[in-house]
C-alpha cells in the first residue's frame, strides 16, 4: 500500500504521458478530418459547385496550412503549452482559454454526436430492425473502455481505423486512373475522361455563387485540422515530430480530398453525383466489386468510428486543460493509474449518448447532420480565428522567441491576418444559405452560455484570474 501511495504523489503521476509517435499523431490528425464530410458529404459540394469545387477545397488548404504553421510555431515557443488552450490562456487572456477550451469541448461532442448519428444510419444497412439508439450508444461505451486504458492503445486505435479509410480513398484515385487511361465506359454510357471536368457547362457550372456556395459544404470537410494541437502533451520528443506532423497533414489531406474528388468527377459527369448519397458507393460499384455496397459501407462505417474517437479524445484533453486552471470542476484534472484524464472522458461520452437520443428523435437523420456539421463548422472558425489572434499577441508580446524559433510562421503577422479575414469571409458566405444561416443565427447562444459560466467560474479559482 505504501509503494501505491508514494507513486501515485510522483510529479509525473498526474501529469499526461507521452505516449504518442509520429505515426500516430499523423493519422490521428488525418483521422479526425477525413471523415463524413468527404464519404457522404462530397456528394453536395459537388452538387453545389461542380467541378470547381476543387478550387474550393485548395484555397481552404491552403489558409489552413498557415492556420497550422502558427499553431505550430505556438506549441514549440514553449513546451509547457499542452495545447492551443494554454497558449490562448497565456496570450490572449483567462477569458480566452475559457471560451477555447469549453467551444472546442462543444466543436468535438456535435461533430462527434453527427457521426455516431451516421453509425447508426451504417449499421441499419445490415441490421435495418436494430432500434436506432443501440449501435451509437454500443460504440461510446467500447471506445470510452479502450481509451481508459491507456493514450497507445488510443493512437493504434486510431492508426488502423484512419488506415482503413485512407486505403479507401487510395483505391477509389487508383480506379480513377485505370478508368481515364483505358477509356472505361458506365453502363449508361458515359465515358471516364478528364474532359467530364469540362464538358458540362465549364469548370464553374453554377457560376460565382455556385462556386462560393461551395465554400459552405466544404468547410466542414476540414474541422479537425488542427487536433495535433491538442496531441502535444502526449507526443515524443514534441520539438521533432510536430513539425513533420503539421507540415504533412495539409498537403496528405489535400491530396485525400482533391485527388478522390478529381477521380470522382472524372469517372462520372458531376450532374449524375447525387446530392444525397455517397459518390464513393456509386463509383465503387462502377469498379465491378459484387459486395461494393457492403465494403463501402464498412468502409464509412469506420470512418465515422474514426473520427468520433478523435472527438472523444481531444474533448476529454480539453476538460483535462480546463480543470488545470480552475475553468472546470477539478474532478476532470484526475488522471487514472494510466495517466489518462478518465472522468472528462466518461463525461464526454455521457454527453454524446444523451444527444444521440435527442437526435434520434429529429425528422430525419440528414437533417440533424446537417444542423451539426453547420454549427460544427462555426464553431471550428471560432477556434482557428483564436489560434491566429494568440499568435499575433505573440509576435507583440514575445518579438524574442519568434526571433529564436525554428518553426516560424512563413510571412508572420501579414499571413496571421489574412488567413484571419479568410475565416471571416467564410462566415459570411455561410450567411448567404437559409439552411447555415440559420444555425450561424443561433451560435451566439452558445457565447452567451459560456459568458454566464465565465463570471459564474470566477469566485471559483481567484487566483487564477489574477
Amino acid at each position: 500500500m505504501e509503494n501505491s501511495s508514494s507513486h501515485d504523489m510522483e510529479p509525473n503521476s498526474q501529469k499526461l504521458k507521452r505516449g504518442l509517435a509520429n505515426r500516430h499523431i499523423q493519422l490521428i490528425a488525418i483521422g479526425g478530418v477525413i471523415g463524413t464530410g468527404l464519404f457522404m458529404g462530397s456528394g453536395r459540394s459537388i452538387s453545389l459547385a461542380g467541378p470547381s469545387i476543387l478550387l474550393v477545397y485548395l484555397i481552404i488548404g491552403f489558409f489552413l496550412y498557415f492556420l497550422m504553421r502558427a499553431m505550430g510555431e505556438l506549441l514549440l515557443s514553449n513546451l509547457e503549452y499542452k495545447s492551443f488552450m494554454d497558449f490562448t490562456e497565456d496570450l490572449l487572456g483567462p477569458w480566452a482559454g475559457f471560451f477555447m477550451g469549453w467551444t472546442y469541448w462543444f466543436c468535438w461532442v456535435v461533430t462527434a454526436t453527427a457521426e455516431l448519428i451516421a453509425i447508426a444510419g451504417y449499421i441499419h444497412f445490415w441490421l435495418p430492425d436494430i432500434p436506432s439508439w443501440i449501435p451509437p450508444s454500443v460504440f461510446v461505451l467500447l471506445i470510452a473502455g479502450l481509451n481508459l486504458v491507456s493514450v497507445n492503445l488510443f493512437g493504434e486505435m486510431e492508426f488502423w481505423f484512419a488506415s482503413i479509410k485512407i486505403l479507401a480513398i487510395l483505391a477509389l484515385i487508383l480506379a480513377g486512373v485505370v478508368f481515364v487511361a483505358t477509356g472505361f465506359k458506365s453502363p449508361a454510357g458515359e465515358m471516364a475522361t478528364l474532359a467530364n471536368l469540362w464538358t458540362h457547362g465549364g469548370f464553374f457550372p453554377k457560376g460565382l455563387m455556385g462556386f462560393f456556395a461551395g465554400f459552405q459544404s466544404a468547410v466542414f470537410a476540414f474541422v479537425g485540422i488542427e487536433l495535433v494541437g491538442a496531441t502535444a502533451a502526449e507526443t515524443k520528443d514534441p520539438e521533432t515530430i510536430l513539425p513533420k506532423a503539421i507540415n504533412a497533414i495539409p498537403l496528405r489531406t489535400l491530396f485525400f480530398y482533391v485527388f478522390a474528388l478529381l477521380a470522382i468527377m472524372c469517372i462520372s459527369p458531376w450532374p449524375l453525383v447525387d446530392p444525397d448519397s455517397s459518390p464513393f458507393v456509386s463509383t465503387f460499384m462502377l469498379v465491378g466489386i459484387p459486395s461494393a455496397a457492403g465494403v463501402i459501407n464498412f468502409v464509412v462505417l469506420t470512418s465515422a468510428a474514426s473520427s468520433s474517437n478523435s472527438g472523444i479524445y481531444s474533448s476529454s484533453r480539453m476538460l483535462y486543460g480546463l480543470s488545470q486552471v480552475g475553468d472546470a470542476p477539478t474532478l476532470f484534472g484526475r488522471l487514472s493509474r494510466y495517466r489518462v484524464p478518465a472522468f472528462g472522458l466518461l463525461f464526454t461520452c455521457a454527453c454524446l449518448l444523451i444527444s444521440s437520443v435527442l437526435l434520434a428523435i429529429m425528422p430525419t437523420i440528414m437533417t440533424a447532420f446537417t444542423v451539426m456539421t453547420t454549427l460544427a463548422s462555426v464553431l471550428f472558425i471560432f477556434v482557428w480565428s483564436l489560434i491566429l489572434l494568440s499568435y499575433l499577441a505573440y509576435a507583440r508580446k514575445h518579438p524574442q522567441r519568434r526571433a529564436i524559433s525554428k518553426f516560424r510562421l512563413p510571412g508572420g503577422r501579414v499571413t496571421a491576418w489574412t488567413t484571419q479575414f479568410f475565416f471571416l469571409f467564410v462566415l459570411v458566405l455561410l450567411a448567404l444559405k437559409k439552411e447555415t444561416r440559420d444555425v450561424l443565427l443561433l451560435t451566439p447562444l452558445w457565447f452567451l452560455l459560456l459568458g454566464i459560466g465565465y463570471r459564474l467560474s470566477k469566485p471559483i479559482s481567484p487566483g487564477s484570474r489574477s
